[in-house]
């Protein structure tokens, strides 16, 4: 199956206007903006065929070409990353048979965690939508609580069936979980990373924007909205520390990540 990566990159943003060309600094004092360090993750990931950053800003496509990436130049009327996706797909000479969109704001997603939305998407043909999600420990459980606590609006949480199936996602921390230490319940961060066929990114482009997605924000619950399945994919840390930039909070964090990790 032919597998290409897509990095949706749009310039204005509420929180963090100009977010895909804010610099982070990594353990050698290497400075690189988040769409760079962006790609450079996405193309770690095995058994991809192709790796396109997908914006309508020139600027930011500019910044791509300087550290060699291909570029697909979209218009300005995707109001999120999978309307871009699901644009970008008739640019291509020969369609995908999955499609991954690697946001912009995830640089420290590891591959393993892209490589097993590609595993369970080859494995199940029935899957038309899957996505990652990590199983927090106390320190990350914490950390999505204290934003919560301080007003700041970032990280998802999943909830989901026995088969992985998504129930919802959520900006709060979802389930209840103030005495989860306590009780042993589990805590999914949803990774902001999907894997889609083709098909379902040209129905979801055709949907309208339900209540739900408006209310949070979250471009997935249209799938869920109109009764599309959405696969939650459990995934192993391995020890790896995940964050994802949503506020200029989040840049001395993901930094301290990198530093740790000795990311480059």
């Amino acid at each position: 199956m032919n597998t290409f990566i897509f990095i949706p990159a749009r310039y204005p943003s509420q929180r963090f206007p100009g977010k895909p060309l804010a610099m982070l600094t990594g353990a050698t004092g290497d400075a690189r903006s988040l769409i760079h360090r962006s790609w450079d993750a996405a193309c770690l990931v095995n058994g991809v065929d192709a790796v396109y950053i997908l914006t309508d800003d020139d600027r930011i496509a500019e910044a791509a070409n300087a550290f060699g990436a291909d570029v697909l130049m979209t218009s300005e009327a995707p109001r999120n990353g999978t309307e871009r996706c699901a644009e970008a797909v008739p640019l291509l000479k020969n369609a995908p048979d999955i499609v991954v969109n690697l946001q912009g704001d995830a640089p420290l997603t590891p591959p393993h965690y892209v490589e097993a939305l590609i595993e369970a998407m080859q494995t199940d043909p029935g899957i038309q939508m899957a996505t990652p999600v990590l199983r927090t420990e106390l320190e990350h459980l914490s950390a999505l609580q204290n934003d919560r606590k301080e007003g700041r609006v970032g990280a998802t949480t999943a909830v989901f069936r026995n088969n992985g199936d998504a129930l919802y996602f959520s900006k709060e921390v979802l389930p209840f979980a103030d005495k989860a230490a306590e009780t042993g319940l589990p805590v999914f961060h949803h990774v902001g990373c999907y894997a889609y066929r083709p098909e379902a990114l040209t129905a979801y482009a055709k949907l309208p924007q339900g209540p739900l997605e408006t209310a949070e924000g979250l471009e997935q619950l249209r799938f869920l909205e109109n009764g599309i399945p959405v696969r939650c994919v459990e995934v192993d840390a391995r020890g790896r520390a995940f964050w994802e930039l949503n506020n200029p909070s989040d840049i001395p964090l993901i930094e301290d990540i990198m530093k740790r990790e000795g990311i480059a």
